[in-house]
């Protein structure tokens, strides 16, 4: 018997996407002060976060045994991300530079309110800088890393203290088991917030439509309408080419996470969904090393949307500026975009900031042109997050099959729907089902056992 719509999650997503659209339209007033609904829910989203990462890493590592092996799945994402990053970088100035959605607004940037752009002027600095990027990949304590909910910062500690668990073998083996545990805690407890989605679905869409109007997307609609072909353009046919040549169906992946890209469209944040698509991609047949090592580094080292919308972004204020750029303007924004799109998570106001300190390297584009993408920047977050969360699991998906690490029956079967999973089953634990077994044995099992280590 099949679940009526209304009573699944992605039915009731959908109910609160609708009701927050209409609440907005008509009680405007009433809609923006729901923006507390969407806050709160992400925000009990974040707290789980960082612990969940750091135990799913420490696991993943400590299962695996093979530190030459982490060490290779850590150097393969960071290429393939720095390819299709790269892609995705060259396609928002092809499509800008073709399209061309600033022409003719001819904007005179004395005109601009600057203003608006004070918010933002102390927070550059901290983009503009790779030394400073770097150092803050290190936590001032092990505790600091936790409170400030840095996932590169708690990749990092995970890194090495589960290097430092597994290097110990049998000793370690307790730490292993205890650290599995404790995620499947986090789990359940994710298990209880996704329940609130829909709430925080409504909240945040009806906020949106309140406070913004269907009339902010009037005066950049050609910038927000390009900026939603562009990005669906490279899911489909780029990140849908990758996976294919990995033996995947792209439209059947979207279809198996479609609760969560709901979620992501509502809140405009990625985020939001972090645990629940790390926890679908291992019960899709992806081993949780896997998994553990690519989602988190992905989320501050492949930004497939981000990156599109920082160079569409900076063509389209040169064009509306009247402001001609030559093939080296370009391939200058090229490569500073590369680098600066690296520290956009964790960045307060991070779209506005990592493109003002793209801007900055590129003199001939007038900064306070940001101005002109304030507006209508809440909606092309929407599509900045979707297609950054199917970026990162499109990547996890292509290590896993360049690593060997995917059951490929499994997700062939998932993905097709013939398998259905449960987010809230445990996952088989190789070292738990050993302890177990010991224990089924008895006492003279493990009395042999420890003679022999002996």
């Amino acid at each position: 018997m099949r679940t009526r719509f209304y009573k699944t999650l992605f039915g009731q997503v959908v109910i609160a996407l609708v009701l927050g659209i209409i609440v907005g339209v008509v009680w405007p007033d009433f809609a923006a002060k729901l923006k507390p609904l969407g806050d709160g829910f992400i925000k009990l989203i974040k707290m789980i976060i960082a612990p969940l990462v750091f135990c799913v890493v420490v696991h993943g590592i400590c299962s695996t045994g093979d530190l030459k092996k982490v060490g290779r799945v850590g150097v393969k994402a960071l290429l393939y991300f720095e390819v299709v990053t790269t892609f995705a970088l060259a396609l928002g100035v092809l499509l800008a530079y073709v399209l061309q959605p600033g022409v003719g607004m001819n904007v005179d940037p004395n005109s601009l309110d600057a203003s608006a752009m004070s918010g933002y002027a102390e927070r550059v600095s901290q983009a503009t800088s790779t030394v400073d990027f770097l150092l803050k990949l290190i936590p001032t304590t092990f505790a600091d890393a936790f409170a400030k909910g840095d996932i590169l910062q708690v990749l990092l500690l995970a890194i090495l203290f589960g290097c430092a668990v597994a290097a110990m073998g049998e000793r370690g083996r307790p730490v292993t088991l205890a650290i599995d545990s404790l995620a499947q805690v986090f789990f359940k407890v994710i298990g209880y917030i996704v329940k609130l989605a829909p709430l925080g679905v409504l909240g945040a869409i009806a906020f949106t439509v309140g406070k913004y109007g269907i009339g902010s997307l009037k005066q950049l609609g050609m910038l927000v309408a390009l900026f939603y072909l562009t990005c669906g353009l490279f899911v489909v046919v780029v990140l849908g080419t990758i996976l294919r040549l990995a033996g995947f169906d792209i439209l059947k992946l979207l279809r198996y996470l479609r609760e969560e890209l709901l979620v992501v469209l509502g809140t405009a944040s990625s985020d939001s969904v972090l645990p629940q698509v790390m926890r679908k991609l291992e019960l899709m047949g992806i081993k949780s090393s896997t998994v553990g090592l690519v989602i988190p580094t992905g989320y501050s080292f492949n930004l497939d949307g981000f990156s599109i919308y920082l160079t569409l972004a900076a063509v389209f204020i040169a064009q509306a500026t009247n402001t001609p750029l030559s093939l080296a303007d370009l391939m200058t924004i090229l490569a500073i975009s590369l680098v600066t799109s690296k520290g956009a998570h964790g960045v307060p106001g991070s779209a506005i900031v990592i493109l003002a300190a793209t801007l900055s390297a590129v003199p001939a584009i007038p900064a306070i042109g940001l101005v002109l993408v304030l507006s209508v920047d809440w909606f092309m977050g929407m599509a900045r997050a979707l297609t950054n969360m199917i970026g990162n699991c499109v990547a996890t998906v292509v290590v896993g099959v360049w690593e060997k690490d995917i059951d490929r029956e499994r997700a062939l079967s998932v993905l097709n729907g013939e398998v259905v999973v449960d987010l809230n089953a445990l996952p088989a634990d190789p070292l738990a089902e050993e302890q177990e077994a010991l224990m089924a044995i008895g006492p003279l099992a493990t009395q042999q056992e420890a003679a022999s280590r002996r």
